[in-house]
């Protein structure tokens, strides 16, 4: 028997009886007592061990000590082995490429949601609102954008509220969506709490739960006092139901509580209302927001004789806030961020993918584009777990249609924007859903829409107190019977017949068919027509409320927001080319029509034209493909022929009769 082959044997069921021995009783083994004061001497100073140390992967603050009394280490702890590896060992894929998790992890709006400025800025306005709810409200909005230093607080630490001044000082809060918010979660009640609610078994908080059955042990619990163990529910969707279902108190104009919740988003219902839940195809958050790869991976550095792992989750975290990402990287210094551009690079071309790739399809038709009026029909597919958009309140698509004639100019123009890429054809309180678009000032925007108890449009949170709008993609196998409709709902779209609907009514497409009636103005021609769907998270509507407040999180918000490149994302698009109009109807002919026009391909320009029947012709009218006219006279003798120009081409021959006008195509020429 070969040695490799007789290792593969033997290691592996070593390894896996050390990791279910006692863990103090083998500490030793892998590190020699100095090395183990020497750890404990850098992370008590300061410093990071200079093996784990890289020039784009500079660990700093590693200032807490290993006690049980801390609930959730912080990310930049776990970043010692499970961050960059510069011995090329742990984190490498089969083509070289670094995935590790600390790295991918620390540039994502996760690891930021505790900097992240717009947050900082908004939960200040809401409390200037309602000033009588301040703690109230910080203690919810930290819940999940500083989890880790909340529950610190609450479960250890006894406090009643977690404020932003406690967040501000304490450096597991700023730390965002740290590593132990998710991985320490219990596997109870998975999927059943939400707005910030988080299942932290206080026995035993000090695991990390993860994917693989046999985990080795000792270096984590020795360096940071954690034990990773097998846990299932890492991978189920609920891990996330916590903080991406959130459910608000409604308050009047007043800051009264009106006894009524408003559904703030829901996420995680949209994906239980769908065909991607556990029930159908069970395709989890996880398997797009941590997508698989299937290269083995080792997953700790400095262990050169660990086993790699397969598949392995990449901890990209690509949600779809390409603007924010943008803005955190231009301002690292000022929001004290310590990941490098390089890092934001990677994350917002991840963020793109999921955008561009994994969000949306757009099918672009022509319908009759004949007489006085042209028809084109656009649908969009939602190819994603939940609503598009999802999440907070804020973030919209819309749709810009436009139509241009063979010189390059536009004649429709719907959906365009003014140079601070507001919408300026938008209705003031919200646009309406649109079945079919008639006119250049409707334009189909896909968004959640909250209004106030007057029903006015709020961008405060609790002043939600009912949507007055939501016609957001819903994903496939969306059903308004479904138990979770009552947090999902679709909301004043007028009995759209096309939206989550096929052609024999049965709901769960995930798509909406929009349609466009343009009046024809008497030309004939070829057109170009695009159809474009832009994403933005932060509208000018949504910002403008907030800022004319102003606090030091507003003010320092604001010069941010200014600078920053404020465009929305292009999530796709779809072209028809060389689209011939006219404004007549054009009708087949054939034996049993009242006109007779042949032959439709013609080498030598003649046509014959010949009237069915009693049929009685009036005039005859041909235009070239450009729209111009190059014939019109009375009809003549019923057995002379038209003569079309010497110029090969097109040629639309219009028949006026006693009983209505006949159109037929002819080609000249070969």
């Amino acid at each position: 028997m070969k040695k490799f082959t007789l290792l593969a044997l033997v290691v592996p069921p070593v390894v896996a009886a050390l990791a279910f021995f006692p863990v103090d009783n083998q500490g030793n083994k892998f590190h020699s007592e100095a090395e183990l004061a020497s750890f404990r001497q850098l992370t008590f100073s300061g410093q990071q061990p200079a093996i784990t140390r890289s020039p784009n992967s500079q660990i700093t603050n590693l200032n807490l000590p290993i006690d049980s009394n801390i609930l959730f280490p912080t990310a930049k702890t776990c970043g010692g082995c499970h961050g960059h590896d510069p011995l090329m060992s742990a984190f490498i894929t089969s083509t070289g490429e670094d995935v590790n998790i600390y790295d991918d992890w620390r540039s994502t709006m996760m690891a930021n949601s505790a900097k992240d400025p717009f947050w900082r800025a908004k939960v200040t306005h809401e409390i200037m609102v309602n000033p009588s709810h301040s703690k109230e409200l910080q203690d919810k909005c930290t819940s999940c954008h500083a989890p880790a230093g909340h529950y610190q607080a609450k479960l250890h630490d006894k406090k009643d509220f977690y404020l932003l001044s406690d967040l501000y000082a304490d450096s597991l809060g700023l730390e965002g969506v740290t590593c132990q918010a998710c991985h320490a979660q219990a596997p109870e009640l998975l999927g059943d709490l939400h707005s910030g609610q988080l299942n932290f078994d206080t026995n035993y908080i000090r695991v990390a739960y993860g994917p693989y059955k046999f985990a080795f042990a000792p270096p984590m619990h020795d360096f940071v006092g954690i034990t990773p163990i097998f846990g299932g529910h890492i991978s189920d969707a609920g891990l996330c139901a916590g903080c991406h279902t959130l459910i608000t108190n409604t308050v009047d104009l007043q800051g009264n509580l009106t006894g009524g919740t408003f559904v703030e988003q829901a996420t995680y219902h949209e994906w239980l209302n769908s065909r991607y839940d556990e029930e159908h195809d069970n395709i989890t958050c996880q398997a797009c927001h941590t997508p698989q790869i299937a290269d083995p991976v080792v997953i700790s550095a400095n262990y050169q004789f660990l086993f790699a792992k397969f598949p392995f989750g990449l901890h990209e975290l690509a949600g779809a806030n390409v603007t924010m990402l943008k803005l955190l990287k231009n301002n690292r210094e000022k929001l004290e961020i310590d990941a490098e551009p390089e890092h934001f690079d990677s994350t917002i071309a991840a963020t793109l993918r999921m955008l561009q790739h994994k969000t949306l399809d757009l099918q672009l038709q022509a319908g009759d584009v004949t007489g006085d009026s042209m028809h084109f029909s656009l649908r969009l597919s939602n190819k994603a777990g939940h609503k598009f958009p999802s999440g907070y309140p804020s973030r919209r698509a819309w749709v810009e249609f436009e139509v241009k004639n063979e010189a390059g100019q536009t004649i429709f123009h719907s959906g365009k924007t003014a140079p601070d890429y507001s919408l300026p054809d938008e209705d003031p309180n919200f646009e309406p859903h649109y079945n079919t678009i008639t006119a250049s000032d409707q334009v189909q925007i896909y968004e959640m829409v909250p209004v106030d108890v007057l029903g006015n449009f709020t961008n405060v949170l609790e002043r939600g107190f009912i949507s007055i709008k939501d016609n957001r993609l819903t994903p496939q196998g969306f059903e308004t019977s479904d138990p979770a409709y009552d947090t999902t709902q679709i909301i004043n779209i007028s009995q759209d017949p096309d939206f989550n609907r096929a052609p024999n009514g049965s709901e769960g497409t995930g798509a909406d068919v929009l349609h466009f009636r343009l009046p024809n103005g008497g030309y004939t021609g070829q057109l170009s027509v695009s159809a474009k769907v832009w994403y933005q998270s932060l509208p000018p509507k949504w910002m403008a409320p907030m800022f004319a407040f102003s606090s030091p999180e507003i003010d320092s918000f604001r010069v941010m927001f200014d600078a920053a490149d404020h465009s929305p994302t292009l999530i796709a698009e779809a072209f028809l080319d060389s689209v011939f109009v006219s404004p007549v109807s054009v009708k087949t002919i054939g034996n049993e029509g009242f006109v007779k026009i042949f032959p439709t391909l013609s080498p030598d320009g003649i046509v014959h034209i010949r009237p069915q029947g009693n049929t009685l012709i009036r005039r005859v009218q041909v235009w070239d493909s450009a729209g111009r006219s190059v014939l019109d006279k009375p009809f003549g003798k019923h057995n002379e022929p038209i003569q079309l120009p010497r110029l090969s081409g097109v040629y639309f021959i219009c028949v006026e009769t006693e009983k209505g006008r006949v159109v037929q195509k002819v080609v000249h020429g070969i």
